[in-house]
Order: structure tokens, then C-alpha cells, then sequence
């Protein structure tokens, strides 16, 4: 079955919204614990029961059952509790809780509060255990013909990875490390993802805003399912020159296609992208109005639905 471009907006921005379906909202928000850092009184992520039950009479940890809250009670300064938060999760992974902990990365991710301060770092892959919001960068590499026709660069993840594999991806995605900077993270990846040289990706990718979501983990993106998951990706413009192809540099990317407008619209159409690549591919249609208000009925709502508000403080 063919898939709407709202239906791709709904695949990947899947937590219910208080202004459209109030019921919903609570009756999913009611369920989960939320995540505090002692002394501050707001909620930094969404953590399912079961989730929180593990960390249940662990040091640097106290829940609340009746206000339905995991605080992270140890440390007073970023450092201290990042220590804390890692002494957990390596337990945990050393004692085969959580599938997600096994696929360890060693690289970390920020958490902030309010005023942009970051309270502590944690271990990229157990980001989804408590719900925080993570960073990333996605590229969309494109080339123009001599009539303007524009031709996007799609790769095809490796088929054995174990998150979304064989799916189609933007041209360069990943993750932002604690203490990096959106480009510098982006001239990190277009050289591990895709072989393009840090002159080239200085001189040619244009910022082109942000990309929010709440998306809640299927069994595509590996481990335990219903993980809260909102996301802030930084979103970048390149346009090659014909003679420069995107190359694979690491494993993770199984090939690279030039694809026309609309075969990326039938690969769309097919559900054939991991699902925040299909945002980013949307959000660049409605940047170079290729996505209209003529040729789609749904216009107002995808475009508000690709830059949703978190509840949660980002940067």
C-alpha cells in the first residue's frame, strides 16, 4: 500500500499531540516516568515503567511512584553526574539488561536544561532508555542539470546493520557528540559516510534550519520497542558538482543512487526510508517547492508537523 507524505510524517513524529487528541496525550504521558535531576523541577525525557523499574534501589537514583518520577539524585555539577550516569549503564550492560546497552558506542550525548546548561552526559545508545532529546546532522546531496533539474544523491544502508538495515538514508546522517558543533559533526560524517573532503563540505553545505519529531521506537530501529525518542536534526544543503560521486567510506552504507524528484517520490511512496531520512527528504521538497500547497492537500500540517516543539529542553 502506498504510503501519503502524512502518513511518513506520522511514522516517524508518532508521540500524540495535546492540541489534537488531548485523551490521547494524557493517557500516554500518565504511563511513563518522567526523568528529573535532583533539585530542578521539569522533566528531561519520557521513561517507560519498565525501564524505570531497573533503576529502582540503585545509587544516584530515586523513584517516586506516586508523582511518577526517576531523579537522578547524585552529583551537583555536569561532571559528577555524567560519572554516575555512566557507572549505571555499564552495570547494566554488564549484567545484560536492555538490548539496546549491547550495542555500546562510546560516544556521548548531551543533555541540557533550561538555560541551555548542560546537566550530564550519557552513552549514545542508552539515550533511548531515558527518553532525553539527542542532535544530529542530515545532509541532502543533490546535483542540478543544465534546465535546473535537480538529482539527489540516496544512499542504501549496509542490509546487516542492525538498526533500519538494507532502508534508503540522506546522503550523510548522524549523531552530534557532546561538546561538537553541528558542521563540525557534518565534516566529520560526509568524510566517515561518504567521502567528501572536509574543503569541499566547508565551502558548499548551506544551513538549512532544523527538523523535530518525537518519534517512539518499532522493531526497525533494533533492541526494546516504545522507547521515547525526540529528535532535533540539524539540516544541511550541498549542491555536487557532476564530477563529484559520493563514495561509501565505512560500513554502514551499502551504495549510493542518483536518483530523480521522482524516484525518490516513489521510494517515498514505499516506505523505503528510515523514517526521519523521509522527514528530511520532505523538508527539503517544501524548501525547494517541490511540496506545495497545489500538489498537496495536507500542506499546512506537514509543514508545522516537521519542526514540532519539544517538551523537553534543547538547546
Amino acid at each position: 500500500m502506498s504510503k501519503s507524505n502524512l502518513d511518513l510524517i506520522n511514522d516517524c513524529d508518532s508521540f500524540p499531540y495535546y492540541q489534537s487528541d488531548p485523551s490521547t496525550y494524557f493517557a500516554s504521558v500518565s504511563t511513563y516516568y518522567s526523568l528529573r535531576v535532583a533539585s530542578l523541577e521539569y522533566p528531561l525525557g519520557y521513561i517507560l515503567p519498565s525501564v524505570a523499574e531497573i533503576f529502582r534501589g540503585l545509587p544516584s537514583w530515586a523513584i517516586d511512584d506516586d508523582e511518577r518520577t526517576l531523579t537522578l539524585t547524585a552529583g551537583s555539577t555536569a561532571f559528577e553526574r555524567s560519572d554516575a550516569v555512566m557507572k549505571t549503564v555499564v552495570a547494566m550492560r554488564e549484567t545484560g539488561h536492555f538490548q539496546v546497552l549491547q550495542k555500546w558506542r562510546n560516544e556521548l550525548y548531551p543533555v541540557y536544561g533550561k538555560k541551555k546548561e548542560l546537566l550530564f552526559n550519557v552513552e549514545r545508545c542508552a539515550s533511548p532508555l531515558l527518553g532525553i532529546v539527542t542532535y544530529g546532522v542530515h545532509l541532502v546531496a543533490f546535483v542540478k542539470g543544465k534546465e535546473g533539474e535537480i538529482k539527489i544523491w540516496i544512499p542504501r544502508r549496509a542490509r546487516n546493520k542492525q538498526t533500519y538495515g538494507g532502508m534508503l538514508d540522506n546522503a550523510v546522517a548522524g549523531g552530534i557528540a557532546s561538546g561538537e558543533s553541528p558542521f563540525e559533526s557534518l565534516i566529520r560524517e560526509c568524510w566517515e559516510e561518504a567521502s567528501l573532503p572536509e574543503k569541499l563540505v566547508r565551502e558548499r553545505a548551506k544551513a538549512c534550519g532544523t527538523v523535530t519529531y518525537f518519534y517512539v521506537r518499532d522493531e526497525r530501529a533494533g533492541g526494546e520497542t516504545k522507547l521515547m525518542q525526540p529528535e532535533c536534526q540539524y539540516v544541511y544543503d550541498m549542491e555536487l558538482p557532476e564530477d563529484v560521486i559520493p563514495k561509501p567510506g565505512d560500513d554502514e552504507v551499502e551504495e549510493f543512487y542518483l536518483w530523480s524528484v521522482d524516484e525518490v517520490k516513489e521510494a517515498l511512496a514505499r516506505a523505503e526510508f528510515k523514517p526521519n531520512c523521509a522527514l528530511v527528504m520532505l523538508d527539503f521538497f517544501v524548501r525547494h517547492g517541490i511540496l506545495t500547497c497545489e500538489n498537496e492537500k495536507d500542506y499546512v500540517e506537514i509543514v508545522s508537523r516537521l519542526h514540532r516543539r519539544l517538551e523537553f529542553p534543547t538547546l
